[in-house]
């Protein structure tokens, strides 16, 4: 390293202090935190199956921190893929990801994740920084050591979404059905109990915000993701299709968008994506609704710039895809739940980007996309790309640059109960 190690414990504390107080963000060199240099930076990560949301927050964070050290339970990243995000970057998995197989089932070993990510050790690094959808912010940590954790949300499948991801995977009452529920129920407790490790929470949304304070009586910063604005040309003249681009997944509720379109044989819909339910939703296929499958990044982006609107029923923590669509200048008709919250400025507002609906229901869908239409006037693709600006590259490295400064100030005998905010305004849906 360019600076001689920080070392661990009192004097090396103060010299962390002092060099973090002088954090900046430069324009011309985005991806190193000059007052960080020479401390020792330990990244965990949940899993990386493959690269999406949380996997992009990960890569940003390698960016900012090109010395840091990168822990992951399971890394099944293509290597393409990884080479173009992360370089040479060395991840450091669990003894579970060389299993034989593991890529197929790794889903079913929840229950073993606490153990697994409490057996890394980063008590010898000067700053933690977790990428949590469940378990990495239960890594084990000293009391003088700043964490910080970016919550892409609290574990759903433990919490409110149980009985639907049980029900789901038909996991009644029987053997099975209740060795998951009493597995969840010891992962609940796990959860809770390790919610208060990291000196600050950093929240993707308002909706995960208000998650972290239910469930775990703590409050978070928010701090949108990091959505790459110059990768999403701008586009001003639409074509005549509308767009649902997602993980072909259940919560999704694509198959409201599917059936909404079908009784608007007029409206051309064009779904992207495949997941699990891929089959079940070609199923519900019409003249006027076309399936592209998975795309490549260039052919995904051109769908969706071209495209007269973004259609999404479901509840998204953040949902990147959204503000990329914003960034190409293409409107949006959302769910008025989660991340959708905060992206879109409904119709009411000044420089309307989208409609908000309020039910997850066919008609409410069908509503929304006949009040698009019906003031596509207001809504124009300069105001959706100049709405995306609020979360861009540099707007997230600034404000995470902050919290990284304020987790250590805490760490120095500074407020730990009401974090500071440090994310734009979020816009939320009209009343």
């Amino acid at each position: 390293m360019a600076c001689a190690r920080i070392g661990i414990g009192h004097r090396g504390s103060r010299m962390f202090r002092a060099q973090s107080a002088s954090m900046t963000t430069s324009a011309e060199e985005p991806s190193a935190l000059a007052g960080l240099k020479g401390a020792r930076i330990a990244i965990v990560h949940d899993w990386c199956p493959d690269f999406r949301g949380g996997e992009r927050v990960l890569a940003r964070f390698c960016r900012l921190f090109p010395e840091a050290d990168v822990f992951t339970l399971f890394d099944f990243l293509d290597p393409e893929v990884k080479a173009r995000h992360f370089g040479d970057r060395v991840f450091r998995t669990s003894p579970l990801n060389r299993l034989p197989g593991i890529r197929r089932y790794y889903r079913n070993l929840f229950a073993l994740c606490p153990f697994f990510i409490e057996q890394f050790n980063v008590t010898g690094y000067d700053l933690v920084l977790s990428s949590s959808s469940a378990f990495a912010r239960g890594v084990l940590t000293r009391p003088d050591q700043p964490h910080v954790c970016y919550v892409h949300s609290p574990a759903r499948y433990a919490w409110d979404e149980q009985f639907t991801y049980l029900e789901q995977a038909r996991l009644g009452f029987g053997p099975k059905g209740l060795l998951y529920r009493y597995m969840l129920h010891g992962l609940r407790i796990w959860d809770v109990r390790t919610a208060h490790g990291p000196d600050l929470m950093v929240a993707n949304s308002e909706y995960v915000r208000g998650r972290i304070r239910r469930i775990y009586g703590r409050d978070a910063l928010v701090i949108h993701p990091p959505v790459d604005v110059d990768e999403m040309p701008f586009t001003a003249r639409k074509g005549d299709y509308y767009v649902a681009a997602s993980f072909l997944a259940p919560y999704k509720r694509t198959d409201l968008v599917l059936r909404a379109f079908r009784a608007m044989p007029e409206r051309r819909l064009v779904v992207v994506g495949e997941g699990q339910q891929s089959a079940g939703l070609r199923s519900l296929a019409a003249p006027n609704i076309s399936f592209t499958g998975y795309l490549d990044r260039q052919q995904y982006v051109d769908v969706v710039r071209n495209a007269k609107g973004m259609v999404f029923a479901g509840c998204e923590d953040f949902g990147i895809a959204l503000a990329e669509a914003q960034a190409a200048g293409t409107p949006l008709i959302a769910y008025a739940q989660g991340g959708a919250r905060d992206i879109v400025r409904p119709l009411g507002r000044d420089t309307p980007t989208g409609v908000l609906f309020r039910q997850q229901s066919v008609e409410s869908i069908r509503e929304a996309v006949e009040m698009f239409e019906s003031n596509l006037a207001e809504i124009s693709p300069s105001a959706c790309r100049q709405n995306a600006q609020r979360f861009s590259i540099e707007r997230f490295d600034r404000e995470f640059q902050a919290a990284v400064a304020q987790a250590v100030a805490i760490q120095d005998g500074g407020p730990r109960a009401a974090p500071r905010m440090v994310s734009s305004n979020p816009v939320h849906a009209a009343n």
